[in-house]
């Protein structure tokens, strides 16, 4: 029986980073979610090959020493729903390079997406790169349902959504 495409782990109880980070299975592919303070030990503890950080420019991180060039997109964007003056909203460049950075990823070894939470920025490129590798048509729906079941407290970023909504043509 396989697992479901996405499933979290609660942090009651946990031993390790991986069990206070969600984890999502895509076939033989693994992507976890965690928050910026849980980064450097999930990264030790399981090797991705490619890290997706969404921070605002203030907090951005630098590339961890044990990825190699280009495996870590940086996209330096506010965890807002609509422009602020002064803030960076997310627009549709952002989406690309996300989408071309999920296309670059081999699934040989896992993908970590993290932000400062865990629950907003990180939550909605997960479901998106979820939604994009599956190429899913019209089950978008099934797949958030099932990661409100499994994540109670991620509330992915709007916009993020719905500038992925629009890029991958998903028409809501």
């Amino acid at each position: 029986m396989g697992r479901p495409p996405f499933q979290e782990t609660r942090a009651d109880g946990a031993r390790n980073s991986k069990d206070i980070c969600r984890t999502i299975m895509t076939g033989k592919s693994t992507i976890y979610i965690c928050p910026l303070s849980q980064l450097d030990a999930l990264i030790e503890e399981v090797r991705p090959s490619h890290v997706m950080t969404l921070l605002s420019p203030d907090t951005m991180v630098d590339t961890p020493a044990a990825l190699r060039d280009g495996m870590h997109l940086k996209l330096a964007v506010n965890d807002i729903a609509a422009p602020r003056e002064g803030l960076i909203a997310p627009d549709q460049s952002h989406i690309a390079q996300m989408l071309d950075f999920v296309d670059s990823w081999n699934h040989e070894a896992p993908m970590i997406i993290h932000c400062w939470a865990g629950i907003s920025r990180s939550t909605a490129a997960a479901f998106i790169a979820l939604c994009h590798l599956n190429r899913w048509d019209g089950h978008e729906t099934a797949a958030a349902r099932l990661m409100r079941q499994q994540a109670r407290h991620a509330q992915p970023n709007r916009r993020l959504v719905a500038l992925a909504d629009q890029l991958m043509g998903r028409q809501g």
